[in-house]
């Protein structure tokens, strides 16, 4: 081997050394690159949040507010002032002159009608005529009641027309029995006559009688 073939082949060892340094080099620096971009792809997707905004939700519409009634005015109390203080006192030593006294003249009252004239007659009631103690006596006793010996006193009243004849007859205080009554009533009306009662003019009106008729069974 020449001398000069031992120097080239230093040099392409030398070359080939720096050759493989620069590979070497790239690589690493390629490897360092990829690892660093992977490692930031990493840091990117662990900080990274995906924060989504939550939507409000929409709530039903809140019912219509019932419209309360107006509550009644009512006016405020009156307010009474209760301490009223007394007004002022005041002493005069010169009495006031008195007032005239005027005169009320009091207007004159409605005229007293005229008093009636007096009547021209004075009116009277109802006379029997005769003696009304005929009317019913002894002999007009009834039987059953004079079987039975009933006795009394009927009071009665009796009502008499112008013409002075018995119109009706009432009982007002009973004998105690029934029949006795109503044969004194009988016995008035067909017998009794009167002088008509007259008014204040002396014109005869009806009237009103009044009597009684004792029972009493005859002694033999």
């Amino acid at each position: 081997m020449a001398y000069a073939d031992r120097d080239k082949t230093g040099e392409n060892i030398t070359a080939l050394v720096i050759t493989g340094l620069l590979i070497a080099l790239l690589g690493w620096a390629l490897i360092s690159g990829l690892a660093a971009e992977g490692f930031k792809a990493i840091v990117k997707k662990v900080t990274t949040v995906d924060i989504k905004k939550d939507e409000p939700k929409k709530e039903p519409p809140p019912p219509p507010k019932k419209v309360a009634a107006a509550p009644p005015i009512v006016a405020p109390p009156t307010r009474i002032n209760v301490n009223v203080s007394p007004p002022p006192v005041t002493t005069v030593t010169t009495p006031p002159p008195v007032a005239p006294v005027v005169p009320v003249i009091a207007p004159p009252g409605p005229v007293p009608a005229p008093p009636p004239p007096p009547p021209k007659f004075q009116p009277k009631g109802p006379q029997p005529k005769g003696a009304p103690g005929n009317w019913a006596n002894s002999n007009d006793y009834p039987s059953g009641p004079m079987r039975r010996e009933e006795q009394g006193v009927t009071r009665f009243r009796v009502t008499v027309g112008a013409d002075g004849r018995v119109t009706s007859c009432d009982v007002t205080g009973s004998s105690g029995s029934s029949e006795l009554d109503s044969t004194t009533c009988s016995l008035i009306t067909r017998r009794g006559r009167f002088n008509p009662a007259t008014n204040g003019e002396g014109q005869p009106v009806a009237g009103s009688w009044g009597s009684s008729v004792r029972w009493q069974i005859p002694k033999d």
